[in-house]
C-alpha cells in the first residue's frame, strides 16, 4: 500500500463537493494498484456515509472486453450506489451536479435474498435475484479530463455519478434470459447505441456472482432490496443540457433521463 488513502479520499470528497476535478493519483504514483484504489474508496465511502448518505446497492464496471482492454485489466471493478444519486424514470438531472458526465444503459438486478461470498455460483446468484429493471448509469470522473488509470477510477467510486431506474420491476424467473435482452438507446429521438445483456461478462447474472464473491472477501454481503448495476452495454455517451435519453430494453421496457442546465 502506497501513500495515504485518507488524504486521497479527502481530495476526491472535495472534488465531489466543489465540482472541481483533481489530477490523477497515478500521475504522482504510477505504481498504485487496484488494492490501493479500494483503500481510498473505502475511506471516501465512509466520509459520504458520515454525511448521512446510505448504500443502496453496487455498480460493477469494466464488464466488457473493450473496456478491460482499454485499462489493461482482466476483471471488473465495483463501487457503491448511494441513495442520494438514485433517480426515477423520467427525472431531470442537472448537468451542473457533475463534472464530465456520460451515460450508459445497463441491466439492473434487485436482490431478493442475502448473497454472501466466497463460493457464490451463477446458479446461486440467479436464485437470489428477485427482479430485473431497466436502468442507466451516469458515469462521472472527479479526475481531470477522464485521464484515469485503474487505481484512479476504483478510488473514485468506480467513476459512479448517478443512476436512474425504471419503476417497473420484472420478476426474475426462468422466462427471462438477461444475456439475450436487447437495448436501444436514443438521444432526442435519434438512435445512438444498441447492445445486449451478453456484453456484461457474457451474462449479467455472472456479474452478480462475481460481485458477491469479491465483496465477501471483505466480509460484505449483498442484502435483500439492494440494486446491482451490471455494466454498460455500449460505449459511454457524453451528456449536454437539453438532451433526453431513453433506453428501451426488451421485456423490461424503457427508462428516460432528461438533462437540464
Amino acid at each position: 500500500m502506497t501513500g495515504n488513502p485518507q488524504l486521497r479520499a479527502r481530495a476526491l470528497y472535495e472534488a465531489r463537493r466543489t465540482r472541481v476535478p483533481i489530477a490523477p493519483f497515478t500521475d504522482d504514483d504510477p505504481a498504485l494498484t487496484m488494492a490501493d484504489g479500494y483503500a481510498v474508496q473505502r475511506e471516501l465511502t465512509a466520509m459520504l456515509l458520515a454525511d448521512g448518505d446510505t448504500v443502496v446497492g453496487y455498480k460493477v464496471g469494466l464488464t466488457s472486453k473493450p473496456m478491460q482492454d482499454l485499462l489493461g485489466v482482466d476483471s471488473p471493478d465495483h463501487g457503491p450506489v448511494l441513495s442520494s444519486t438514485v433517480h426515477r424514470d423520467g427525472d431531470e438531472v442537472r448537468l451542473g451536479e457533475f463534472i464530465a458526465p456520460r451515460i450508459e444503459a445497463e441491466i439492473v438486478f434487485v436482490l431478493g435474498e442475502r448473497l454472501c461470498g466466497p463460493g457464490v455460483t451463477v446458479t446461486r446468484a440467479r436464485e437470489a435475484i428477485s427482479g430485473v429493471v431497466a436502468g442507466v448509469e451516469i458515469v462521472d470522473s472527479r479526475i481531470a479530463d477522464w485521464r484515469i488509470k485503474l487505481a484512479d477510477t476504483v478510488a473514485d467510486l468506480a467513476s459512479n455519478g448517478a443512476v436512474a431506474v425504471s419503476g417497473r420491476v420484472v420478476p426474475f424467473d426462468g422466462d427471462v434470459d438477461t444475456r439475450l435482452l436487447g437495448m436501444v438507446l436514443t438521444r432526442n429521438g435519434d438512435v445512438i447505441a444498441t447492445g445486449a445483456g451478453a456484453a456484461a461478462l457474457g451474462d449479467p447474472v455472472a456479474v452478480v456472482a462475481w460481485l458477491a464473491n469479491v465483496l465477501g472477501e471483505n466480509g460484505v454481503a449483498l442484502e435483500p432490496g439492494q440494486l446491482v448495476m451490471t455494466g454498460a452495454l455500449h460505449a459511454a455517451v457524453p451528456m449536454t443540457a437539453g438532451d433526453v435519453f431513453r433506453a428501451e430494453f426488451d421485456r423490461l421496457g424503457p427508462v428516460t433521463v432528461r438533462v437540464t442546465s
